[in-house]
């Protein structure tokens, strides 16, 4: 009996006590939006500003005196300003309870300009080469300094050296905050060691050895030689140049249909080897069927027939094509075709297995040389360079008369 009125009072307690906690949010609520309900802005002010001007703010600031706004209004000078870069946080506050005369509290917090910017660890990829990187991203000596932009460019400069086969590549940047809202950044990278080639397996070559097919690779197994070499480190950019050179290795023998299906690429735990492996479609060997020349060729067929170097009844070869294309441009380039084109269109037949060839000759505009300048060398006379000029002004335009002009002017010794 004596403890039923103790029991009531603490039920009365904690139902007050509950009433208070729910009546608090909604307190603050109310507060919230109140302080953003409309009113007519009859003055700005910005506070915090160290470096950065007020008409910069106001230039950029999407309310003038007189406006009357709300709390979308707000939200929209807040995106504008975040928008310039400029600041780290952005507050926006109403002074005075006049909802015809307040005051419009703009309160920032500039972000910290760069003092200097330092790299260090860096052997691979030259100092000059990231700091022009670095610049383009804005990251640089006098810029304002951004945590995004320091993420950025962290997650590139690790890209760039997993190209290299460098994936144990570590990026450290550090921020030393100064006086006068300014920091030194510096960014520590350790390299770490390119991961090695530990095995390359192709896989679908029938008709060659992969030793052959390999022989002028720069990607190579680890072998004895690799310390001098380095032809067993990894880069994307090797391989890419390996798999074109697989690709000329077939269609030089005549696999118009030869094509790499797939490369793979792996990597060791501790990211230190690679193995490769590369899977691939040979085909059949295609044979010439015929050779024509259409297109103004300007040239007479006889003087056309000398340059070609691919005869029917031939074994296709990309390389014999393109020396043939080069040898016609440059007949046309050295009697007055600077522009002259040569394309070799294919004509196919798997059933057959044979490929014709139509090489269309674009010879362009004949051009003359207008004026011959030279430049870099102002110890010696004009009429001493081109006394060993074969290429002369008002006369048709000839590569074989430059490339002998050139060799000309190297053997008087006056140039590098």
């Amino acid at each position: 009996m004596t403890r039923s009125p103790n029991r009531h009072l603490l039920a009365i307690a904690l139902t007050a006590s509950l009433a208070s906690l729910h009546a608090a949010p909604a307190t603050a609520q109310t507060s919230s939006a109140t302080s953003f309900s409309r009113f007519t802005v009859s003055d700005i002010r910005v506070d915090g500003l160290q470096r950065i001007g007020a008409g910069t703010v106001f230039t950029y600031l999407p309310i003038e005196r007189g406006d009357t706004i709300d709390s979308a209004r707000i939200g929209e000078a807040m995106r504008a300003l975040y928008k310039t870069g400029f600041f780290e946080d952005i507050r926006i506050d109403r002074e005075g309870a006049d909802s015809s005369n307040a005051i419009l509290v703009v309160t920032v917090t500039e972000r910290p300009a760069i003092n200097t910017l330092t790299l260090t660890g860096n052997k691979d990829i030259k100092t000059e080469d990231l700091t022009k990187g670095l610049k383009d991203v804005g990251l640089a000596e006098g810029e304002t300094s951004d945590r995004l932009s320091l993420d950025r460019v962290t997650q590139e400069l690790t890209r760039q050296y997993n190209n290299r086969g460098k994936y144990n590549v570590e990026i450290t940047p550090t921020v030393t905050r100064l006086d006068r809202n300014r920091v030194d950044v510096n960014i520590r990278v350790n390299e770490g060691k390119a991961a090695r080639i530990r095995h390359i397996n192709l896989v679908g070559n029938e008709k060659f050895e992969e030793e052959d097919i390999r022989d002028n690779w720069e990607s190579a197994e680890s072998n004895w030689l690799s310390w001098y070499r380095r032809d067993d480190q990894y880069s994307r950019e090797k391989l890419a140049g390996d798999l074109e050179k697989l690709n000329e290795f077939y269609l030089d023998r005549g696999y118009i249909d030869f094509s790499v299906d797939s490369t793979q690429v792996s990597i060791s735990p501790d990211k230190r080897d690679m193995y490769i492996t590369a899977g691939m479609t040979e085909g059949e060997v295609y044979t010439i069927s015929d050779v024509k020349v259409t297109g103004d060729t300007v040239l007479s067929q006889e003087q056309i027939e000398k340059y070609l170097l691919v005869r029917s009844g031939q074994t296709f070869s990309r390389a014999l094509l393109e020396m043939t294309s080069d040898s016609i441009i440059a007949a046309l380039g050295n009697i007055g075709y600077a522009f002259a084109q040569v394309n070799p269109v294919p004509d196919i037949n798997r059933e057959k297995r044979t490929v014709g060839i139509n090489l269309q000759v674009v010879p362009g505009p004949r051009v003359t040389v207008r004026r011959i300048v030279f430049k870099g060398y102002p110890r010696s006379s004009d009429q001493v360079l081109r006394r060993a000029m074969r290429q002369f002004e008002c006369a048709w335009y000839s590569q074989a008369a430059i490339v002998r002009s050139t060799i000309r002017l190297q053997r008087r010794g006056f140039f590098e």
